[in-house]
This record gives structure tokens, sequence and C-alpha cells, in this order.
């Protein structure tokens, strides 16, 4: 038998949504809900809409996540502390003490936090098992060089929470969000195989090239060269009467010099003998400018230097996981470790200086005599007959 209330109820005509894109519909029951991950949920009355919505928002992460929701008191949450980081980051940026390409890294990280956890999660409510349930979900399609850099950025993150007095301590990650061990990385380089050209493909790469990215590949064996290096080279730290260039490394401010080989002088000045002019007068003064007008260098892995050479090795064969252009670098690396001199070959790729190395404080200059006895190595091992295939 039907009670009064429930007669009542059923009377009364159930409301249509505010609007179209209004995510809960009318409950017979009285209330607005939705269903979400096979289960009904009610946010409130069907005469409070709005505020029905407002409950929806802030619990629809957890509820999607299938975490039960939880209250919000006044608190440090998951989107103030990201807002709070990448601003303070973007002013390391604005002075110089950070590249963009980082701070891009930190954005693209505390969006997937965001994205996992929720962005109304209070800080200070996290516990092990989000940071497990975070961490298992970064290393789907991940190897674990890529989810060791991630969980990195993200501890950083959270670090910065304490430090600055967001949160009154430092959060408890758990056992399940550490980073790969040393053992699974070195098993991860064996599976992958050598990250670097051998020099038959170097050669191969440097004949097929157009100008300007053949002088790159130069420079990149020649000198260990990478991306940004090549993409924000200005034409004044080149001395290519004397074969020599000068430029600090962008990313670590690094001095670095080193000798140029014929071969690299030549591709130099062909490059920019075919040098298109810059659409903006800023780029004036860069070695490179692409077909468009503008800069090689984009603080993403899909820049110009890196879609250029994809092509290049697709169109010549050469497809590894792991080798690209930067896979010069690692080859500038293992080749002029065999001429003997660390020092010299670290002062080239730009490398900085170990913490606690008082011989690095004490150092004042390395001879040109040493930087020339890593490059004209590298040419032999790259150019020598007995190396050809």
């Amino acid at each position: 038998m039907a009670t009064p209330n429930s007669t009542a109820r059923r009377a009364k005509r159930k409301p249509a949504k505010p609007h179209p894109e209004y995510p809960l519909f009318a409950h017979a029951a009285g209330v607005w809900a939705k269903k979400i991950r096979g289960k009904l949920h009610y946010f409130g009355p069907w005469d409070d809409p709005d505020a029905a919505l407002q409950k929806y928002v802030d619990q629809k992460d957890d509820l999607h996540a299938g975490r039960t929701p939880r209250t919000k008191p006044d608190g440090l949450t998951l989107r103030d502390l990201v807002n709070r980081f990448l601003t303070a980051k973007r002013h390391l940026v604005d002075t110089g003490e950070m590249v963009l390409r980082s701070w891009s890294d930190y954005h693209a990280s505390c969006g997937r936090v965001v994205g996992i956890l929720g962005a109304d999660r209070l800080v200070e409510d996290l516990a092990a098992d989000d940071f497990g349930h975070l961490r298992a979900t970064l290393a789907k399609g991940w190897g674990p060089v890529t989810l060791g850099n991630e969980i990195q950025r993200i501890r950083v993150l959270f670090k910065f929470g304490y430090d600055e007095g967001l949160i009154d301590k430092p959060v408890r990650y758990g056992q399940g969000f550490k980073r790969p061990s040393r053992k699974v990385l070195r098993k991860a380089r064996h599976t992958n195989g050598k990250r670097m050209f051998e020099a038959h493909e170097i050669r191969a790469l440097i004949e097929a090239a157009g100008p300007q990215l053949k002088a790159m590949i130069h420079l990149g064996i020649n000198c260990g060269f990478g991306n940004s290096d090549c993409g924000t080279l200005p034409q004044k730290a080149l001395d290519l009467a004397s074969g020599w260039i000068d430029y600090p490394r962008p990313k670590t401010g690094v001095g670095r010099r080193c000798p140029l080989w014929p071969e690299t002088v030549q591709a130099l000045r062909e490059a920019m003998a075919s040098r298109l002019e810059p659409k903006d007068k800023a780029l004036a003064g860069l070695v490179f400018i692409t077909k468009r007008g503008g800069p090689w260098r984009k603080e993403t892995s899909d820049n110009p230097v890196s879609k250029e050479t994809a092509k290049l090795l697709k169109r010549l064969g050469i497809q590894r996981r792991g080798v690209n252009f930067c896979a010069l670098r690692q080859g500038f690396q293992t080749i002029g470790d065999e001429a003997r001199d660390p020092i010299a070959t670290r002062l080239i790729m730009g490398h900085a200086e170990m913490a606690g190395d008082m011989s690095a404080v004490y150092r004042e200059r390395i001879s040109d005599a040493r930087l020339e006895a890593v490059v004209n190595h590298i040419h032999k091992w790259l150019f020598d007959s007995d190396t050809r295939k």
C-alpha cells in the first residue's frame, strides 16, 4: 500500500534539466542523481539544482576514480599546490635560472597528478594508497627511465609544499612510490640496446641530410651538441677561420669550448650560405633558421631537430628504440672516453662538475691540445677506413 508521502512525490512532476549539458538527472526519489561506475549517487533535491551540481563537481574526481568522497575542510588542495609550484618555477625561467623545457616537463607532470588524484584533494589527506595508485597508473606504457624521472618531478612538487610551509609535515609516499631500482634500469637498458650511432650510420646521415641538418649532425658528433644546443647556437659563438666554437650549454650554463673539424667548418659554411632570413628580427643572430623562417628550438620533445632527424632515420631505415638526434651526444661521450681524458671530454660536453669535486674548484683551465686530442680521436673513429662497412 502506498504511503501518502510516496503518493505525493509521484504526483509531483519531475523537473527538466536546467540546461542540456547538466550532468545529473532527476531521480524519482526527488533528488538529482548520476550513475557512476555502475552505482547510483545522489547529490541534492530537485528544488536546488545548483547546490546538487556543486556537490557533484566537488566529489566527481573521487567517485569516478572509485574512491569514497572525503570532506573538504579548509586546507591546501592539489590545485592550489600545483598553481603555487608552477608559478615559482616560472619565475626561475623568467630570471634565466631554469630552461623553459624543464618548466614544461613540470607542467605536464603536475597535470597528470591532478588528473589522477583529483584537483580538490587535500594534500594532507593523501596517503600511501593514493601514491601507489598514482605510480601504477603512470607506469602503464612507460619504461623505467621515464617513470623514474616522473616520480622525481612529483616528489619535487610535494617537497616544495613542505619547504614553503604550505603543509606542516613532509608527505609520506609509502613503499609503493619508489623510483625503479638500478637493477631494473640496467635490465631495461640491456633490453633496449645501445643508444648511439655507429660510424657508418653517421656517415650515411651526413650524406643524406640537407645543409642545415647536416651541419647539426656534424656538431652533434664533433662537439657533443644536443637539440637545444643547435637550436640556440648564435653566430657569434663560431670562429670558423680558426675552427673553434665557444658556447655555454643552455641547459647547464657550463662553459664549453670545442675545436671544429674541417668537415664541420665546411658544413657550417654551407648551412649559413643557404640560410633563410628569419621572420622575427630577434632571431637574426642564430646560425640555424627553419624553412619557415623560425627557430629550430622548441621546448618540447616534438621540436624541429627531432622531427627532421626522425624523417631522415626512417628514410635510411635506421630505426632503433632510443636512437635519435641525441644519440650523437651518446656517441661523442662513448668514443671520446677512449681518448682517456675524461676532464677534457666533460668540458666539451658541457657537463656540470660533480658535487664535492675539489679538483674542479682549483682547476683554472684545460689546454686546447687536450680538447683537440679528444675530437681528433672521434674523427679517426668516424672517418678512418677501418671503421667503414
